[in-house]
This record gives C-alpha cells, sequence and structure tokens, in this order.
C-alpha cells in the first residue's frame, strides 16, 4: 500500500514515533484509495495536468492561520485538470505545516467555486477516467478535511456542484450575505462523486441531505443556519475595495477556535476527528495516545504554571 503524506509526516516528525504508528495503524489519517484498489496517482495526475488553466494559491500566516484561494476567476472558480493536481500538492504542504492551526479555503474575484471545469470534465468523458478523477478528489478533499488544523470555508456568491462539494472538505462553512451553496449535479446526469454526499449526510442529517441533492435546492445563509450547512453568516461589503473585510472577519471567526500552541489545537482536531470516524473504543484508546502527545508537553506545563485552568 502506498503510504498517504501525512502519514509519512508524522512517522518521519513525531518525537513519539511509537504513539504515531499506533495512531495510523487504528485510524486511515489521509487516503481513501490505493494500489490495492487500482488506484495510480502518477497515471491520473499526468492524465489531469494536460488540462491546464487557473491555480490553487496558499498563503501561510504567522499566525498560523492559512488561507487557500481557489483561483480561476474567468470560469467562476471551476477546477480544471491541473487545479485538481495543485490542490492535491498545496494539502500536502499544509500536513507538513508544524505550526499550523487554521485553513480558510475561499475563491477569488468574489465567488466560491462552480465546480469543475466543463473542458476538462469532455475530454475525460469515459467511465474509467471519470473513476480515476472521481477517486483522485475523493483522496484530496478527505485529506483537507483530515488535516490537523481547524479548515473553514468562506462562500462569497456561488458554490455549486464540485464547489458545494468543497465545502463540506471543511470543518465549517461561513456563508456571505447574498452567496449560495447548490449541489447541481442531477441536472448534470450526475450524483457527487467527490465524497460530498457521504460529508454532507454527516453534516445535515440524511432528510436534508435528499432535500438538497433530489432538489437541487438553493441553501442561502438563512437555510444553510436553519439546516446546519452554515455555521455563520458574514455581511459582504457593498464596493470591491472592502473585499478583504470579509476575509478578515474570517479570520477573527476561527480564530476564537485556533488561539493557543499549534501542537495543542493539532491535538484538539485529532480527538475530534477519531471520535468522528473512529468506534468509541478505538476513538477512546486514539484519545488516551493524543492527550500523552500533549501531556507534560511546554504548553501543559506553562499553564499548571500559570494555574490557568479556570481562565
Amino acid at each position: 500500500m502506498v503510504l498517504c503524506a501525512v502519514r509519512r509526516h508524522l512517522l518521519r516528525n513525531s518525537s513519539n514515533g511509537g504513539v504515531w504508528v499506533r495512531l495510523l495503524q487504528r485510524q486511515s489519517s489521509g487516503c481513501v484509495y490505493s494500489s490495492i484498489h487500482g488506484f495510480n496517482q502518477e497515471e491520473i495526475t499526468e492524465k489531469l495536468q494536460a488540462f491546464a488553466g487557473g491555480s490553487i494559491d496558499l498563503h501561510k500566516q504567522e499566525s498560523g492561520i492559512a488561507v487557500l484561494t481557489v483561483n480561476n476567476p474567468s470560469r467562476m472558480n471551476a477546477f480544471s485538470g491541473s487545479m485538481m493536481v495543485d490542490l492535491e500538492e498545496k494539502v500536502s504542504q499544509l500536513e507538513n505545516w508544524t505550526d499550523g492551526k487554521g485553513l480558510i479555503v475561499q475563491g477569488a474575484a468574489g465567488t466560491f467555486c462552480s465546480g469543475s471545469d466543463l473542458n476538462a470534465v469532455r475530454a475525460i468523458s469515459n467511465p474509467q477516467d471519470g473513476m480515476k478523477m472521481c477517486m483522485f478528489m475523493q483522496n484530496t478533499l478527505t485529506r483537507l478535511l483530515r488535516l490537523p488544523l481547524i479548515s473553514v470555508a468562506l462562500v462569497e456568491g456561488r458554490a455549486l456542484g464540485g464547489g458545494a462539494e468543497l465545502t463540506t472538505a471543511c470543518d465549517f462553512r461561513l456563508m456571505a450575505s447574498g452567496s449560495v451553496i447548490q449541489f447541481v449535479h442531477k441536472y448534470m446526469g450526475l450524483v457527487p462523486g467527490w465524497g460530498g454526499a457521504a460529508r454532507l449526510v454527516r453534516i445535515v442529517g440524511s432528510q436534508n441531505s435528499l432535500k438538497l441533492l433530489g432538489g437541487a435546492l438553493k441553501v442561502d445563509p438563512d437555510f444553510g443556519l436553519q439546516i446546519g450547512l452554515a455555521d455563520g453568516v458574514l455581511t459582504a461589503p457593498q464596493v470591491k475595495e472592502e473585499a478583504g473585510i470579509l476575509l478578515q472577519q474570517a479570520e477573527n471567526w476561527l480564530s476564537h477556535y485556533t488561539k493557543g500552541p499549534a501542537p495543542v489545537i493539532q491535538a484538539v482536531k485529532q480527538v475530534v476527528l477519531s471520535g468522528k470516524e473512529l468506534p468509541l473504543a478505538e476513538a477512546m484508546r486514539t484519545e488516551k495516545d493524543v492527550f500523552g502527545t500533549v501531556w507534560g508537553g511546554p504548553a501543559n506545563l506553562q499553564a499548571l504554571a500559570k494555574n490557568s485552568k479556570h481562565k
């Protein structure tokens, strides 16, 4: 089996390698598909790179919060093949960011993402290539969700199709006023293929998921809050010169959950992820092991010295 980058990173860099070996044996921390599933990443990567356009931009900040931008404005930030590969590379970088605590995923130029670039979709429309693209994106978005960072999708404008699926690969979703999330797959004769349906059920439940997928309903901020797809609503700026205000609002919102040392925030993400994905007994054993990585650590000792438990 081919190990995912996150596994290699933890095994290589952890000061308590035995603990992380046990964690990785218990929980698939990265990929859904590997060579045993007939998945050849190099093959599909080469095919996707042939369909160029746009970029995925990553900016890491000293605050420990990174900003990932889907950047293809001429196509409403639709994913070209090369952008899919670019996203996988950026996720790998974030897996190796030891000082990271949070991540904001946004779209460029006032809209989030309109899914796949139809030019690339038409070029790989045969079932075999379509399945390979599906597996590639499921791997990438699963790794995005399982990053040791608390992530939030900043939804401005429209998040359609694969863009809607991308929002579900974040821990939280903030919607700007006037924005829309819409799973439009049925209009294309499809269902979600990037893992969006499975994640959506875990966010809003099966009944609401059937409504969103079967009805291709437009989810505005109010409806998003009602069903639990949105975690907050931000006021969109009225003029282009104030475009950075939304991002600042998102950073302020996320900072409430990322205050503190990076190892502690990353440990919080790990135990929550384990509780969501593993059977109870396995999750509790994982929690014990993660606890062991921070107990007696610098942050723990400093807090004990300050007697800051109740602050």
